[in-house]
C-alpha cells in the first residue's frame, strides 16, 4: 500500500531502476524509493527532469505526478489511463445513477463537511461549532437551500481573522489551495483506480473540469487542510505577502500524514480516501446513499 509521498524542491534527475524511483541530486548518491510505496510525487521546481520510463512506471503504479508552476502552486497532474478490471461496468452505473440518488449522496457529503468544519472550529478553540452542527441538520436532499454556502461564510469568518476566501493577496488562501490540490490529486488517482470517471461528478458539473467527482469528495476532507493552515499561519492570523515559503509547501505536502476517523477506525488520509471511494462505488452500484462512508476529522 502507498504510504509516503515525495516533495521535490531542488534540482534532481529521476530515473528507474529495478522497480524503484532513483532521485539523483548533483554529485550525491541517488536516493531510492520503491514505487509501490509512493502515493504521490510533487515536482515543485522546474529543475527536475524525469525519463519517460519514470513517467510510464508512475502511471502503471497509479502514482500521480503533481506539477507546480513558477509560483510553486500545483497547476496540473499526470494521471494513468483507466485500468480497473470492471471499468466499463462501473462507469456505466456511475453515469446511470438516478437524480434522487445523487441528491442523497450530496446531502450526506455536505452534512459531513459542515460537521467537520464544526469540529475544526472546536479544535482551533474558535466559536461557532454548535451553529454549524445545527446547519448540518437542516441540509436537505441535494441541499436545495444552499446551506453549504451559508455555512462557508459563517465558518471562514470564525476560523481566520480578517479573511476573504478568494483574496489572492492573502497567503492563507495560497496555503489552502496548495493543500487542496494535493488532496484532489490523490482523490482523482483513487477514483481512476476504482473504475470511476473523475470528470462526471455527483454535484460538481463544470464542463471544463476533468475532476468534478474528485471535487465532490474533496469537500469532506477540506477541513483537514483548514486546520493545518490555521496552525501554520499563526492561529489564523493574517500575514503579509501572497507567496508560499518552502517550509510552508513542505508542511502542506505532508498533509496525507494526517489522520481521520471512519466508523470508529483511525486512518491516515490516503487509506481513508481509498475507503471513501470504495464506499462511493458501492453507493452508486447497488448500496444506495447509506453505503457511503465518510470521515470525521
Amino acid at each position: 500500500m502507498a504510504w509516503r509521498g515525495l516533495h521535490l524542491s531542488q534540482p534532481a534527475r529521476l530515473s528507474l531502476r529495478h522497480g524503484s524511483l532513483q532521485v539523483a541530486r548533483h554529485e550525491q548518491q541517488a536516493l531510492s524509493f520503491p514505487l509501490e510505496d509512493l502515493g504521490w510525487i510533487i515536482l515543485d521546481t522546474p529543475e527536475v527532469t524525469a525519463t519517460a520510463a519514470v513517467m510510464a512506471a508512475c502511471m502503471q503504479n497509479g502514482v500521480p505526478l503533481v506539477i507546480s508552476d513558477a509560483r510553486h502552486m500545483p497547476c496540473g497532474v499526470l494521471m494513468p489511463f483507466h485500468q480497473h478490471w470492471q471499468q466499463a461496468g462501473i462507469a456505466r452505473q456511475q453515469l446511470a445513477a438516478s437524480g434522487p440518488l445523487r441528491k442523497r449522496i450530496w446531502q450526506r457529503i455536505i452534512r459531513c463537511k459542515l460537521t467537520n468544519q464544526a469540529l475544526t472550529l472546536d479544535s482551533c478553540q474558535a466559536e461557532g461549532g454548535q451553529a454549524l452542527r445545527e446547519m448540518a441538520r437542516h441540509v436537505g436532499s441535494g441541499d436545495p437551500k444552499n446551506v453549504e454556502a451559508r455555512g462557508a461564510r459563517f465558518y471562514w469568518g470564525r476560523l481566520f481573522v480578517a479573511f476573504r476566501r478568494h483574496d489572492a493577496a492573502d497567503v492563507r488562501n495560497a496555503m489552502l489551495n496548495y493543500g487542496y490540490a494535493i488532496l484532489r490529486a490523490c482523490i482523482a488517482r483513487t477514483l481512476v483506480a476504482s473504475g470511476l470517471l473523475p470528470a462526471f461528478g455527483i454535484h460538481h458539473a463544470g464542463a471544463a473540469n476533468p475532476f468534478n467527482l474528485a471535487d465532490d469528495l474533496l469537500e469532506v476532507f477540506r477541513p483537514v487542510v483548514d486546520f493545518r493552515v490555521h496552525a501554520i499561519s499563526g492561529l489564523g492570523q493574517p500575514s503579509s505577502g501572497a507567496e508560499l515559503s518552502l517550509a510552508d509547501r513542505r508542511e502542506l505536502a505532508a498533509i496525507l500524514a494526517e489522520t481521520v476517523i471512519i466508523n470508529g477506525e483511525q486512518l491516515a488520509l490516503q487509506p481513508a480516501i481509498d475507503r471513501v471511494v470504495a464506499s462511493l462505488v458501492r453507493a452508486l452500484t447497488d448500496g444506495g446513499a447509506d453505503a457511503l462512508e465518510l470521515p470525521v476529522v
